[in-house]
């Protein structure tokens, strides 16, 4: 089908290169690896899928005549990142897709547009939410999900909603970050989805930018939409053990500390040279002070002291030393908590002071000491 129009460079090529990072070339289906380009009255619509995930993006267009293309989407996010022509024209020839400046042109294979698995509609709204309260919530969240695609259950993010309240929940087993931000449901409406971290992640830096953007959900399928795009899939078929995952989340502390996130994230990642294959950051609280420790026969030994306050007895834990950092990068630019248990129970990790849109909660399982006197 012919095609034919002139668009912003700049705004295509940012498209271009989301939609890459939202739909990395995974499956062996060529269609899955192609970008559907439609040019009508209403300007450009790109859409894309991989077979689970899908995402439409539009942008104002000059289509001098109105078609559809499909390309293969790297293709065209690399050519045209290197474009700096302020404006291109997209128009077919024959079997190829031309990308057209004033001095050069380019001509993409265009695929069966025919075999093109067209992405789906977006399900009914089920709330709405700032970008900023979705990023403070989605990108901790999403950081505690495990990498290790052979448990499923926990790649993903929970998201479900009671009434007013929207909670997101993630861990791996031994970190667990629960966040619920302010936002405004829908008369009646559910939501209840269990969603690759990865993507939770990649939509918290995306639609983290938009200042309202809005929860779609129905009948196991989930998108977010806000100006100008929509991304959704489906949620993955398996049961969260809620019972289990909410014992943890009630912590009984039996002490205390609060202390600058940014200064005990440095003293955590310079102390990391000395954690040895362990990765073992020990931290050590004492009168107004926390004292992070690195240990390791052939790495050597640090030692730093903050200043913090303790409120309870004085118990020491090690900790995974990357499990510290990103347990500590949500709380940057003020004063953290910990709130350390007895024996193995996780440590909590909370904003000292509360943030009105977005209730924080990161535990950290602390690592079983291999001194006997901790």
């Amino acid at each position: 089908m012919a095609l034919d129009m002139t668009v912003d460079t700049g705004a295509l090529a940012e498209a271009a290169t989301h939609l890459l990072k939202l739909l990395p070339v995974r499956s062996p289906q060529p269609g899955h690896a192609g970008v559907l380009l439609r040019g009508d009255g209403d300007g450009l619509e790109l859409s894309a899928s991989d077979g689970e995930v899908w995402a439409r993006a539009a942008m104002p267009a000059l289509v001098h005549v109105d078609g559809e293309a499909v390309v293969s989407r790297r293709a065209l996010a690399e050519t045209l990142g290197t474009l700096d022509a302020p404006q291109l024209r997209l128009c077919t020839e024959g079997a190829r897709l031309a990308v057209r400046t004033p001095r050069a042109r380019f001509a993409l294979p265009q695929l069966d547009l025919d075999a093109y698995p067209r992405p789906p509609q977006a399900p009914g709204a089920v709330g709405v939410l700032t970008g900023a309260d979705w990023r403070a919530a989605a990108a901790p969240v999403a950081s505690a999900a495990s990498r290790e695609d052979a448990l499923p259950l926990f790649t993903a993010v929970r998201m479900r909603s009671a009434g007013a309240v929207l909670s997101l929940l993630a861990t791996d087993r031994f970190r667990l970050a629960a966040a619920r931000p302010a936002w405004r449901a829908a008369p009646g409406a559910e939501l209840d989805v269990l969603i690759p971290a990865a993507l939770v992640a990649e939509l918290a830096r995306q639609a983290g930018r938009a200042a309202e953007l809005t929860l779609h959900a129905a009948d196991g399928r989930f998108a977010l939409s806000w100006p100008g795009w929509t991304v959704g899939t489906a949620s993955l078929a398996v049961s969260f053990p809620d019972r289990q995952l909410d014992q943890l989340l009630r912590v009984e502390a039996e002490a205390t500390v609060r202390a600058d996130a940014d200064e005990l994230a440095a003293a955590v990642g310079r102390a990391a040279h000395y954690a040895g294959p362990r990765g073992a950051v020990t931290l050590e609280p004492g009168d107004g002070e926390l004292c992070v420790r690195g240990s390791d026969p052939l790495a050597g030994e640090s030692a730093e002291t903050l200043k913090a306050e303790l409120l309870g007895d004085r118990l020491t834990r090690q900790y995974q030393a990357r499990y510290l950092l990103d347990a500590l990068r949500p709380f940057t630019g003020g004063p953290v908590r910990l709130e350390i248990q007895s024996a193995l129970r996780p440590t909590l990790f909370t904003a000292a002071t509360p943030d009105p849109g977005v209730d924080l909660r990161y535990l950290v399982v602390p690592l079983r000491p291999t001194d006997p006197d901790h």
